[in-house]
This record gives C-alpha cells, structure tokens and sequence, in this order.
C-alpha cells in the first residue's frame, strides 16, 4: 500500500497521467475523423473498450521504454520531441500488430487510422512540453520553491556522489538538478529521486539545459588522465565547478560539502594512490629515535607528519631556517599531543652542531632531507652549494657512523643523474661519499633519488601561481623542457617505504610516472585560474638557464636497475668510486670552501663527476622569446 501511496505521489505521476490522457483523446479522434472507431469496426462497445485498454497499455509502455519520463517539462527539448516521435510510430505499430492477432482484424482496414494517430499523439504529447519550456524560458526560469537556490550537477553518480547529494539537500541552500557519469549501467537510473542525465562530456549541454550553477566532481578515485578529461569538460561548459579531494586526501572521512575545493594541478599531476606496506614500515619505526634535517621544509616537514602518526619513540628535528621550524613545530605540537619531539635550530655545515644533536640524542634513523637545491642560484654559488650538500652530508654521515646511528636516508635527486649543474653535480657527491660510507660502517647508508616535488617550496608551480596572480606573463625556458613531478605526500611516504626496504648501499629511485610538458603544466594552472592561455595571460619562452636541462633522467646508463619488491620503487646499482681519490678530494675541498676558492671547487667538481664537463658555467641571461602573444 505505501509502495502505491509513493508511486501516486511521485512529481512524475501527473505527467504519466497526461500522457495516457493524450493516448486515448489521440486513438479516439483518429478513429472519429476516419469514421473508424472501435464501435464502427466491431459494433460492440466491450470489445471497443479492449481496444482502448489494449491502446493504453502498449502505448503506455513504448513511451516509458523510450526514455520519455527522465525529462523534466521545464526542459523539455529535441530530445523528448524525437522520444515522442519514436513512441508514436512504434506504439501504432505494435497496437495494429496486437490487434490483427488478437481479432483477425486485417490491417489494411485501419490504414487511415494507423497514418493519422501517431501524428495526432505527437502533437498532444510534444505541444504542452513545448509551450511549457516556453513559458518557463520566457518568464519563470526556476519553480518558485527553488528560488534562490543553487542548481547543481554532479559528476559521478557513486557513493561519494550519492553522499554529496543527500548533504546538499540537507543543506538547504542548493539544489541538485542532476548526475553525469559515463557508466552506461546508470544511464536513466536516480539516486535518491535524482536522475543520471547524461555522459559527462555532454556537460555543455546538459547546463545549458537544466540551468546549472555548479557543477561538484565527485571522483575521488579518479587516475590523474581522468581528471584531465574531466576538468577540460568543465572548463569548455564555462560553468564554474569544484571537487571532492582524492581517496587518499579523504582517508576515511565521509564525503562533505565542506571538503569541496578548487581543482588544483595536484589533481591532473598527481597519480593513483599508493599502496604501502604500513606495516613494515610501522616496524622499521617502532621504538626508534629519529633525526631529521631539514625538517623545516617542503619534504623535511612532511616526514615529520607521516612518522609522527607512526609514534616514534622521539622525533628530533634540525633546520637552519628559524621560521620553518617554528611552523613545522607548531604544527606537531597542534596534532600530536603524546608526540616526543625536539626541535634544533641550527646547520648541518657547522661541525659543532652536528656533533652536538647526534651524541646527545642518538637517533636511530637519520632522514637527510637538508640541501640546497634551487639550480639556478646554485649554478652562481658554487661554494655554498659544495659546503651544505657535499660537506654537511659528510659530516653527518661521519658522525652518525661515530655514534652507531642504525640507519642513514640520503635523500637525493633526478639532477644527479648525468648532471649538467652545479645542485645535481654536488647531490651526485654527496650519493658517492655515502655509498662509499656503507661498505666501511654498521650503519646502513640509502640514498633515495626522485624528481620534482609539485608545490614545494621554490618549484615551479607556486611560481607559476604567482605569475598568473600578477596578470602574467608567465615565463617558460624552452617550449619542449619537461620533468618528473610527484605529490609532497607521496614522496614522503615511497622515502620510508624504501628506508625500511634496504639492507644499505642502494640507490632507490621512485617511480615518477611520465614527465610532463612545463608548457602544458603552465597552460593548466591558466585555466584552473579561470583565464585563457594567450588571451587573458601569456606565456613566453626565455631560454634555458645555464646548467638546465631539456628532460631528466632517472638512471645514468652504467647504473641498471631491477624491480624492488615495492611497485613503484625501484633499484639502481650504484657505480663504484675509488675511497681514497675520493677522501683526498673532499678533504682538499673542505680547504677550498675555507679559502672560498671557487675556481678550485670547479675542478673538484668535475674531476669527482666527470659529467659536468659537458655543461657551461656560463651564467649569461637568456633571450626572451614570446609563444603566445595577446590578441
């Protein structure tokens, strides 16, 4: 009973019932204006009220098989007028064929009524929808009841769609108009009383149609090439649109409409999520004291958080930028009421500080993320990049061999690999001097080697934001350069992944998918700002900068690799370097970085890493040369 009570009650109801209406006024004025009604053709009035059942029925079923009732009046369109055509000519042709079968009935007798009824019922069904859509376009767009509210369509008519949907309507304050997805299985079903329209990529029209305000995408499991599509979609609909964070950023959170945020490059870069193995992390972890350097920034602070939920026995934390610790501080302090942790201000250069912080607190692992790494500068500043990333990692890879440190993390770089710069080059050293350090210590030295970082501090994208923030241009060296990029958080996470997969000595190199154009990473953070490449900001090649290269590289060729047991991490075998040419050389650089020699740390460079001979110091600006120019 209630289940009659819902369906008499549905909003659709009253137009099902029209349509019937319209079926028999269509059937009887056919057979009255060919004088060949049910009485007429059999002279009894319970066979002609048979026919009207049988009419009824099997119209009635051709017009609902054929899509008509997914639509709205308000928005009727060519669509429902082709429905109703379609309804009109299969429904006569399936009442003449009952008909012949069920009477004996020879067709041919109901010739003008066949021409005349499917033309009869287009026009009772299609001409109110019409005049309807008309008088809405003309005057009342939007039903009184939903005034003021904002229409929206989401996209992807799953779980988390389902669950946006019901919060919106609670919330009072929006509508949802509809669901796009491209699952054919849903096409024509409703969640919660609301129906899946379309494909997505018939987002254009479908807004324009249903008036949309909004669009959410609600994917959270979408691959980054799916976002792609998607976000393209959304931009040529010119309705403005937002997103449900990724799985991975949601955890285990439900779906909310205070988690919707702006598409960012992260979304379209970023790949699927990674499968850790938690658990041997958790135990590579327990009960261990850990040091990391350089915790204070973009890669250093992230490690804090994700070993902090790992509940080390301490976590102690080294930066020479006073403001970035203080951040990354109060930030475990807000998170992490039982955490044990210590924050050192001070550098990984200075003898004293490093022999001070590893006797003192003894760490069990040491994560060195601390190094200077934005090329540019450091292709001027030969003696600073040489003193931190070279010396620093000597010393603390000294003294963490002097105070029985169990484990070191070298975390390195994609510019060490055949490096063409001053940063890759002293990166490449620092690799060497550790590696070396493992065949002659108890502790157990890993250098972990990836690419670029999206929105760390110093990279690309923020700069690229900032650009577009100040109305352009934005500046690319060369329109072909590309680079591995990969999120903060996953970076962080593959690092200690592979800190508890080495036995000491390897190279680990993470898997950075494809690389990515910087002109098509540039174009994308236009549009995602809501502008137009070329029209509304322009891009510009300047050249590229001494040291830099077109692509990157992963692996030098002397160093093959194999599958780890992990996916996405990946094993070099490193290349061997003589100890004692190699000692003799830093040690007489330590002299040069004292005398501030840059001239001899030049050829130190070159003589330990061969390489960076094929590159220029040359330091001249580039020329500037315009790809998109403002119309």
């Amino acid at each position: 009973m209630k289940r009659i009570i819902d369906i008499v009650r549905h909003p659709r109801a009253a137009v099902v019932v029209h349509d019937l209406g319209m079926v028999l006024l269509a059937w009887y004025a056919a057979g009255w204006l060919t004088e060949r009604s049910a009485v007429a053709a059999t002279g009894d009035h319970s066979s002609m009220l048979a026919g009207y059942l049988l009419v009824l029925v099997l119209q009635g079923g051709v017009l609902w098989a054929t899509g008509l009732y997914k639509g709205l009046w308000r928005f009727a369109s060519f669509q429902d007028l082709w429905n109703i055509a379609r309804a009109s000519v299969f429904g006569t042709v399936a009442i003449m064929a009952a008909m012949a079968l069920a009477r004996g009935v020879m067709v041919s007798q109901w010739v003008p009524t066949v021409l005349l009824y499917p033309t009869l019922l287009f026009v009772l069904l299609g001409l109110p929808r019409m005049c309807f859509r008309f008088w809405k376009d003309s005057g009342m767009q939007v039903p009184a009841s939903e005034k003021g509210l904002k229409r929206v369509l989401i996209l992807g008519a799953g779980r988390s769609g389902a669950m946006l949907e019901r919060e919106l309507r609670h919330r009072g304050s929006f509508i949802v108009v509809g669901f796009l997805d491209d699952d054919r299985r849903l096409r024509g079903a409703q969640v919660h009383g609301v129906p899946v329209l379309a494909p997505i990529n018939q987002l254009s029209r479908i807004g324009a149609e249903y008036q949309a305000d909004l669009v959410i995408i609600a994917m959270p499991s979408a691959t980054n090439q799916q976002m792609q599509h998607i976000v393209e979609v959304c931009e040529l609909s010119e309705i403005e649109f937002r997103t449900l964070p990724t799985l991975q950023d949601l955890g285990s959170k439900a779906t909310k409409i205070s988690d919707l945020k702006r598409v960012v490059i992260d979304d379209l870069l970023g790949r699927d999520p990674v499968s850790l193995e938690w658990e041997s992390i958790r135990e590579g972890l327990v009960g261990k004291r850990v040091m990391i350097t350089g915790g204070g920034g973009s890669i250093g602070s992230e490690l804090c958080r994700q070993i902090a939920r790992l509940n080390p026995v301490e976590l102690i934390i080294i930066d020479h930028s006073e403001y970035s610790l203080y951040r990354i501080d109060h930030q475990l302090r807000s998170e992490f009421h039982d955490l044990v942790f210590y924050s050192v201000l001070g550098d990984i250069c200075d003898p004293a500080t490093v022999e001070k912080v590893v006797g003192e607190y003894q760490p069990d692992m040491i994560f060195h993320a601390a190094a200077y790494k934005h090329l540019p500068i450091l292709q001027t500043q030969i003696r600073e990049a040489f003193r931190n990333n070279v010396l620093g990692t000597m010393r603390l890879a000294e003294a963490a061999e002097r105070h029985g440190v169990g484990t070191f993390v070298l975390i390195s770089t994609d510019k060490a690999v055949n490096p063409a710069n001053i940063m890759g080059a002293t990166k490449r050293v620092a690799e060497m001097y550790c590696q070396n350090m493992n065949a002659r210590s108890r502790t157990r030295f890993i250098t972990v080697r990836f690419g670029n970082v999206l929105n760390s501090n110093g990279s690309v994208v923020p700069l690229f934001q900032e650009q577009i923030a100040k109305g352009g241009p934005v500046t690319v060296t060369h329109p072909e350069i590309s680079r591995y990029f990969m999120t903060i958080s996953e970076a962080s996470q593959l690092i200690m992944q592979a800190a508890v997969l080495g036995s000491g000595g390897e190279i680990f190199v993470l898997d950075m998918g494809e690389p990515v154009n910087i002109t098509y990473l540039a174009e994308h953070l236009i549009r995602l700002a809501g502008k137009e490449p070329g029209r509304d900001i322009e891009i510009i090649y300047t050249g590229l900068r001494p040291g830099e290269k077109l692509f990157e590289e992963l692996f030098h060729e002397l160093e093959p690799y194999e599958h780890t047991a992990h996916e996405k991490i990946f094993l070099a075998h490193p290349r061997e370097a003589n100890w004692d040419e190699l000692r003799s050389e830093l040690r007489s650089s330590e002299l040069a970085v004292r005398r501030y020699d840059t001239k001899s740390l030049q050829h130190a460079l070159v003589r330990l890493v061969p390489e960076l001979a094929k590159s220029s110091f040359n330091t001249e600006p580039a020329k500037v040369v315009p790809i998109y120019r403002s119309s």
